[in-house]
């Protein structure tokens, strides 16, 4: 189908799709956070200043490697750069000159208008785990994921009050070929949820698949003109750019789709182990595949994005929710608000087997900080387990309801008449109680947040209900939240093309698995 054939189909079914939307079932969803506290700062001045120095200098002098992509170099070379082989040295201030051009905030649609996400400035886009080969549940333990589980996690993250966005890869279905399972992953997302999704990065053909699918969902022309994708390209660090991401950040900069250009870094693995040289790679990084974004279309949009971990000196693993990640976290956030870009970092990260105390202490780190470092878009944000390894059906469920948590505190103290409660002081006066007090009945209903999954009854009451852990409260919310599913309703013109197009595309290759 052609790009016109889509968006007359789009056109025509547009009448019948919005009277779908009417009468469908709809499941509540929690507008983007939009902060009302400060961001924490952890860097003053005189170190920010070095750092930027710092990593004009690694552009400069050390340059960075764009592997297997001549297009790449005569770019880089056409705009000033000096190219040596497959390595690229940017001159000082030419990176920041052309990173001017990317927007600082920009929207990103979804097939329900009522969902689109603004990402950038004081906002907060919450997206869950992406990219695990394997799933945990209770029942069935470890194992390698399917469509099935895919299309469950979509499901989940769809139903989850808290959380903004569907994702990409919430887990790597592995029964489905290498070359093809991204056309089901896309189409899952498309139908099975009306939040805004990510598009396929692993191959530059896998990303034209994912434009082209968008073009059926939202209209050629309406994906010419906005943006409906938001995906992830991860920088080989130290300092490479490989051809594979590159082509599909390609791909999408020239459809105007937003990308998150984000170093993959294991601090003392893949970037120095001190704080400071750390984030000047981070920055080095980040400043050369923004440029290049520009490069392809000016003004395509991006995002700063940084996963940043350490390392398990003894086992070489990764470790989560340490102190050095969040100064990391905190400083990366402070030099992409003087960059002017969007900010990608944090999620629900823990190195734990299992959803247990480990998890909940180094998620519960992870995620404050993420919020209070100024993160516009937080993927891995419910659902990661195992350092990544994983994505586990309660741990989802889990750090979901946590969400609410980050959505109440980024609203701040409200110091309006209501929110200071004179009347209540003085209604209530010396020793009495606020239970029954105007101010309380009034407000009682938004006063606290309250999660929908842990237990606050009394001793007696879980012991009587079988003294149940959060664990077996969550593997029960995932069973009785896929059973109450119900899919948004979609124009059938639209949902036949999108069906079309996936059997085509799958008929015309053979099946490959690497």
């Amino acid at each position: 189908m052609n790009d016109a054939t889509a968006g007359g189909r789009r056109a025509r079914g547009g009448g019948a799709a919005r009277r779908a939307e009417r009468t469908g079932i709809s499941f509540d969803t929690a507008r983007f956070i939009e902060r009302n506290i400060p961001n924490f700062e952890i860097l003053n001045e005189e170190a920010l200043q070095i750092i930027e120095w710092n990593a004009e200098t690694v552009l400069e002098e050390i340059g960075v490697n764009f592997l297997e992509n001549p297009g790449a170099l005569a770019l880089w070379k056409a705009a000033g750069a000096d190219v040596r082989g497959e390595r690229v040295h940017i001159p000082r201030g030419l990176a920041r000159k052309l990173c001017a051009t990317a927007p600082k905030t920009f929207t990103q649609h979804a097939r329900n208008p009522a969902r689109n996400v603004e990402i950038g400035g004081r906002n907060l886009v919450l997206a869950p785990v992406y990219g695990p080969p394997f799933v945990r549940d209770l029942e069935g333990g470890r194992r390698y994921a399917t469509i099935a589980d895919f299309q469950n996690f979509v499901k989940l993250g769809y139903m989850s009050k808290w959380l903004h966005h569907s994702g990409g890869t919430v887990c790597e279905p592995t029964d489905v070929a290498v070359n093809k399972r991204h056309l089901d992953m896309l189409h899952a997302h498309m139908t099975l949820s009306d939040k805004p999704y990510m598009g396929s990065v692993t191959e530059p053909v896998r990303a034209e698949d994912s434009v082209e699918m968008s073009k059926i969902l939202f209209g050629a022309d309406f994906v010419d003109q906005n943006v409906v994708m938001t995906s992830l390209i991860n920088i080989n660090s130290p300092l490479t750019f490989d051809s594979v991401m590159m082509g599909a950040l390609e791909v999408y900069a020239k459809a105007g789709q937003a990308a998150i250009i984000s170093p993959f870094i294991v601090g003392g693995a893949m970037a120095p182990v001190t704080v400071a040289g750390t984030l000047t790679q981070v920055l080095a990084e980040v400043l050369a595949g923004v440029a290049y974004s520009q490069l392809i279309r000016p003004g395509a949009p991006v995002i700063f994005g940084a996963f940043v971990t350490s390392i398990d000196m003894n086992s070489g693993a990764p470790t989560f929710g340490t102190p050095e990640a969040a100064h990391i976290t905190y400083g990366a956030g402070q030099l992409a608000r003087r960059l002017g870009l969007p900010y990608r970092s944090g999620g629900s990260f823990c190195g734990s087997k299992l959803p247990d105390a480990q998890a909940a202490y180094e998620t519960a780190n992870s995620l404050n900080m993420a919020l209070l470092a100024g993160v516009n878009f937080m993927l891995h944000a419910c659902g990661w387990l195992e350092g990544g390894l994983v994505s586990s059906y309660e741990k989802f469920v889990m750090d979901a309801d946590q969400l609410g948590t980050l959505h109440h505190l980024a609203k701040g103290v409200m110091m309006d008449e209501n929110g200071q409660g004179m009347d209540a002081i003085r209604e209530v006066g010396p020793g009495g109680h606020y239970l029954g007090c105007a101010h309380t009945q009034a407000n009682f209903k938004s006063a606290f947040w309250r999660s929908d999954l842990l237990d606050y009854k009394p001793f007696e009451t879980w012991d009587e209900e079988g003294a149940r852990d959060t664990q077996v409260l969550a593997a029960e919310r995932v069973k009785k939240q896929l059973a109450d599913y119900q899919a948004p309703a979609m124009d059938e013109g639209v949902r036949e093309a999108l069906d079309a197009y996936v059997a085509q595309k799958k008929a015309s290759m053979p099946d490959a698995f690497i």
